[in-house]
């Protein structure tokens, strides 16, 4: 099979657009080191997940597990004890920790105040 088509693959998946989520699922286990199930040659590994699909040797409900699956990686858990804060006794990095909520703060409070004089006065209402 030289030329892979959508055609060859479609009698082994349900749509063009799985098509290319299996394929694209496919790549990336071959990178991973998987065994291709036909003869690399000097194809791309995209095209090599293509002819593997078309082939029907491919395990396709398998590769769609792992698509699936690939999605469902839980978010790692954040340390609750960890902080922003400098722990460091170097004066150097406690100067410039306080410089930048100075600056942070100041700019906060420009906010407020600009938010502050664009508000129609209540008497400016009455008149």
């Amino acid at each position: 099979m030289a030329r892979v088509t959508n055609s060859d693959t479609l009698p082994f998946v349900e749509s063009r657009y799985e098509l290319g989520m299996l394929a694209s699922q496919r790549v990336r286990d071959l990178n991973g080191g998987a065994e291709a199930v036909v003869e690399k040659k000097d194809d791309k590994l995209t095209v090599v997940a293509l002819r593997e699909i078309a082939s029907g040797k491919l395990d396709v409900a398998n590769v769609r597990h792992e698509f699936v699956e690939s999605y469902k990686d839980a978010p790692a858990v954040v340390d609750e004890d960890a902080s922003l804060e400098i722990t460091s006794e170097d004066p150097m990095l406690r100067e410039i920790d306080a410089e930048l909520e100075n600056s942070l703060m100041e700019e906060a409070g420009a906010g407020e105040s600009i938010a502050e004089d664009d508000t129609p006065d209540a008497s400016e209402d009455e008149e």
